[in-house]
Order: structure tokens, then C-alpha cells, then sequence
């Protein structure tokens, strides 16, 4: 029986946390994501935008939220993702990941997921549907 099948509503995930946002990793993103918006990676751009300094793509915080599902690949996939950005992600902050079961049904999962910073506020939030494969 595979780990998550497991799981009961109000089950975790083991949260993850993040080594602190630095340039490089949004310059990065940048450039894979195709999203050179200059108030990601330029301090006189964001500045300029009215921020207090450069923030993270929105895109790639929520692209890190699939990382607390890595360790079950092998036991089904994301399936759906419905987030909502609730603040801004700045360099050196520190995310910390967390999943936690709101649902089960069959072979679904529903997650309620969140990433928060360093100062405990929520930064993004929102649901993962995570289907399981069939057992053969």
C-alpha cells in the first residue's frame, strides 16, 4: 500500500523548507520561464515600480510548492492546482512548504497548501488535487 493512501483528512505533509531567495535562483527562473520582468531581477526596476526591492516571480513560489509531492512520484501526480498570492516573496526570504489533507476520495487527495516566509505570513495558498495511480 503506497504512503499517501495511507493519509486521513487533516494528515501533513513533511514541510520544506527553502534555502533563502537569492538572485541567482530568479534570474534562473527568468530565463526558463521566459518572464524577464525587470522587477524580478533588477533593484533599480523594482524600486522604480514602487517595491522595496526586487520580489520573486509569483510563478516560480508556486513551482516550488510541488516539491512536498516529489517524494511520492512514483504513487500518482498533481492533478490540479487552484493558488491564490497572498504577499510577496523578497530575496533572503526563507519559505517553509506544508500540505495538509482536506480530503480523500477513491484515488484523490485534496491538499490544502501554503508557503510562508520567514515571519509566518502566507505568501501563497491554496488547494492540490494529487490522483493516485491504480493498483495493478
Amino acid at each position: 500500500m503506497s504512503t499517501l493512501v495511507k493519509l486521513q483528512a487533516v494528515d501533513r505533509l513533511e514541510q520544506i523548507t527553502l534555502d533563502p531567495v537569492s538572485r541567482m535562483d530568479l534570474i534562473k527562473y527568468a530565463g526558463s520561464s521566459l518572464d524577464y520582468n525587470p522587477i524580478h531581477t533588477i533593484d533599480k526596476e523594482a524600486t522604480n515600480a514602487g517595491l522595496p526591492g526586487i520580489i520573486a516571480h509569483g510563478m516560480w513560489t508556486m513551482g516550488n510548492l510541488a516539491k512536498l509531492f516529489t517524494p511520492y512520484y512514483e504513487e500518482g501526480f498533481i492533478q490540479d492546482y487552484k493558488i491564490r498570492f497572498a504577499g510577496m516573496v523578497f530575496l533572503n526570504d526563507t519559505l517553509t512548504l506544508q500540505a495538509e489533507v482536506s480530503d480523500k476520495s477513491n484515488d484523490n487527495l485534496l491538499f490544502d497548501v501554503k508557503a510562508v516566509n520567514q515571519h509566518g505570513k502566507s505568501v501563497i495558498k491554496g488547494t492540490i488535487k494529487f490522483k493516485l495511480f491504480e493498483d495493478e
